[in-house]
């Protein structure tokens, strides 16, 4: 039974940085692609990055190509979310999920850790 902990929220100013830890338990995270999603209330749920079950695929979308980096140690089984030049714009409580494989469809991901939550306000 995978469990899935997000860690590493907190308020930082415009422009500042974060990483963000994605622990697993349970299971192994070896054999499970993650990725990272955001959600601000009243808004759906947008994926921001995933990283694939070896660490050499990583996806982002244009909101923070350039600004995040995904990236994972399965001796630890954790994965992380680097979130650089951050903007009031990327404002969410931040989760994790696992799937077979990266893909676009959120349906696919399942357990999902409790969130974090990311403040950029100066």
């Amino acid at each position: 039974q995978l469990q899935l902990v997000e860690s590493g929220g907190g308020l930082v100013q415009p422009g500042g940085s974060l990483r963000l830890s994605c622990a697993a338990s349970g299971v192994s995270l070896d054999l499970t692609a993650i990725g990272w999603f955001r959600q601000v209330p009243g808004k759906e749920r947008e994926a921001v990055s995933c990283i694939s079950r070896s660490g050499g695929g990583t996806n982002y979308p244009d909101s923070v190509k350039g600004r995040f980096t995904i990236s994972r140690d399965n001796a630890k089984n954790t994965v992380y979310l680097q979130m650089n030049s951050l903007k009031p714009e990327d404002t969410a409580v931040y989760y994790c999920a696992g799937a077979p494989r990266c893909t676009t469809l959120t349906i696919a991901f399942g357990s999902w850790g409790q969130g974090t939550q990311v403040t950029v306000s100066s």
